[in-house]
């Protein structure tokens, strides 16, 4: 009896073992179908042509392309974003004379964060430094930070990057290096290595890559569903439709002036990330312009859909 007992026990155990690599079905052990990404013979950047016929320019856009095609979660994202930014961004671009192509550049920049805040304290969509921010006619304080006030930021964008285009003789790879690695280096770079552009710079590999990051992020969001991104219209984000509040005097308690315009603190803060303290001391009497979104805007069954690029969505 005692005999029996311990060959149930002992088949019992056997069955309780989970199944060995070897044991496992087939299908568990398919991998999923990876492509890599075609790379054209040549592309435009800022309305200029780029030849990728040479080998390390062909390799610095595959290195950039593959990688973000697949970071699905960011890339992704940054589409979303695309939809409910892009159409306040284009248009300070085109009334400045600055390309479209730049606004691939504030993606790679931040992925449209709006609250984007780097390491180095870099802030806002465009990733102004404080310093270059106030340069470019920024207010940057405890209590507002204009780098996070899209409007007024994609305006000094295009003041900084007008400024290093007379710079560089209009050379927009050089402009654009000189956005991630400072125009002071990119200048004495020039110089030192003898070359025209900053396509031909050997540099630190942040600063190398970057133009092809903007081209790879380019060539996507220009035609994600050729690189495996498929998006139907209502899960793009939309922009809102706001009021527009003046405000030239103090603010005692952002959050009792929210709910005095019918909105939350955090509807407050979302729409409107220059606020960057409780209050607004003012003392100078500057006017503020506050975004207070209606209330149909930010209702997903109310809100009105439209989409910036037919190309983003795959009904």
């Amino acid at each position: 009896m005692k005999k029996i007992i311990h060959t149930i026990l002992f088949a019992a155990a056997l069955a309780a073992v989970p199944a060995t690599h070897a044991q496992q079905p087939a299908s568990s052990r398919i991998f999923s179908r990876v492509v890599n990404p075609d790379i054209p013979s040549s592309m435009t950047l800022c309305g200029k042509n780029v030849s990728l016929d040479r080998t390390d320019m062909y390799e610095r856009l595959d290195r950039e392309l593959t990688s973000m095609a697949y970071t699905h979660g960011n890339t992704l994202l940054t589409i979303k974003r695309a939809n409910k930014f892009f159409p306040v961004m284009a248009p300070i671009l085109k009334s400045n004379g600055v390309p479209q192509d730049i606004l691939y550049m504030a993606c790679v920049e931040s992925s449209l964060n709006p609250r984007a805040l780097s390491p180095a304290k870099a802030g806002g969509i465009w990733q102004f430094m404080p310093a270059t921010a106030r340069q470019y006619g920024l207010e940057v304080s405890d209590e507002v930070d204009e780098r996070y006030n899209l409007e007024k930021a994609t305006a000094a964008a295009c003041r900084y990057l007008k400024n290093s285009l007379s710079k560089y003789g209009g050379n927009w790879s050089s402009v654009l290096a000189s956005y991630n690695g400072g125009p002071a280096r990119i200048s004495s770079e020039l110089g030192n290595q003898q070359a025209e552009n900053a396509f031909d710079l050997y540099l630190t590999d942040e600063t190398s890559r970057y133009m092809f990051r903007v081209m790879a992020m380019k060539l996507i969001m220009e035609n994600p569903a050729a690189y495996g991104f498929g998006l139907r219209t209502h899960q793009l984000y939309f922009p809102q439709e706001y009021k527009e509040v003046k405000v030239s005097g103090s603010v005692a308690d952002w959050a009792s002036w929210a709910k005095e315009h019918g909105i939350s603190y955090r509807q407050l803060r979302d729409d409107n990330p220059w606020i960057r303290a409780r209050k607004l001391t003012n003392k100078s009497g500057k006017t503020y312009t506050v975004k207070v979104a209606t209330a149909a805007s930010t209702s997903r069954a109310k809100q009105k859909r439209p989409v910036f690029n037919s190309n983003w969505v795959r009904e």
